[in-house]
């Protein structure tokens, strides 16, 4: 009994402290942010201010709620070489995750309809993220054609080929645009396993708590594409293409707890 009054205390207290603190810190941080972006962007070097200010806010995020966080593999990566981050998409603490430890200069490929929100998507436009663009194909070839300029000097991009948020915490089927164009480019492809956000904020309808729990960030050895064949057209290289794509999801699932392994069809992809 005492052990379970003790729990319904801990809770209580969470909760009112991220009604009182937790939620202030995160609309202040994230209002601020996106002007210091925005600004910062207008009148300085872009790459600096579209990398440090949302990785504190990152940070921020995560430790304001008190999360713990734990990091691996960032030794694996080189800093000067461009790479294509993929990673499973549990929950919206995956952004701040990502930005706050991540640990290098990237751009997000994330939706379009993200523009629409209020300030975060004139950052995200002033930051040189990449919208996609489904409407037809010359807005395809755009959405490449930018990333193309983007992936260059080390700058790297993040993408979630899920294309939405688990509903369960597993994780659904993966697109094949970002694997795509890292052959394309010929840039490694790094795995990145997220564990924990599903469990801190999963995605339903309505305001939402968080929960306390850990938060975990995998990054994987990089795969190298297979090497083009001189005259060879991207259109031949499907194979190459699905062979990495599958390479990355088991790798990606293998470091996933136990009870969120295997697929899971999502509704909305």
């Amino acid at each position: 009994m005492f052990n379970l009054q003790l729990s319904f205390f801990n809770l209580f207290f969470y909760r009112l402290y991220q009604l009182l603190i937790g939620l202030p810190i995160a609309l202040l941080s994230t209002a601020l942010t996106s002007i210091v972006i925005i600004i910062g962007c207008a009148i300085g070097k872009a790459s600096t201010w579209s990398y440090y200010p949302p990785m504190i806010w990152g940070r921020l995020m995560c430790w304001g709620l008190l999360l713990p966080v734990k990091v691996e593999g960032r030794d694996l990566l080189n800093k000067k070489q461009s790479y294509v981050f993929v990673a499973n998409h549990q929950g919206p603490y995956d952004i701040f995750l990502v930005y706050g430890f991540l640990g290098r200069n990237f751009k997000w490929m994330m939706k379009k309809s993200l523009r629409n929100i209020p300030l975060v998507g004139k950052a995200c436009e002033s930051a040189g993220h990449i919208f996609v663009d489904k409407s037809g194909p010359k807005a395809i070839y755009r959405t490449c054609e930018q990333g193309r300029k983007v992936l260059r000097d080390g700058v790297s991009l993040v993408v979630f080929p899920e294309g939405s948020r688990s509903f369960t915490g597993h994780m659904g089927k993966f697109r094949r645009g970002a694997f795509q164009l890292a052959d394309e480019l010929q840039l490694p492809v790094v795995p990145v396993t997220i564990d924990g956000s599903f469990d801190v904020l999963p995605r339903q309808k309505g305001i939402n708590f968080v929960t306390w729990h850990r938060l975990r960030l995998v990054i994987h050895t990089p795969i190298v594409p297979e090497p083009k064949v001189d005259g060879q057209e991207e259109s031949q290289r499907p194979e190459a293409v699905q062979r990495i794509l599958e390479q990355s999801y088991e790798i990606i699932m293998r470091d996933l707890p136990e009870h969120y392994q295997g697929f899971v069809n999502n509704p909305d992809q």
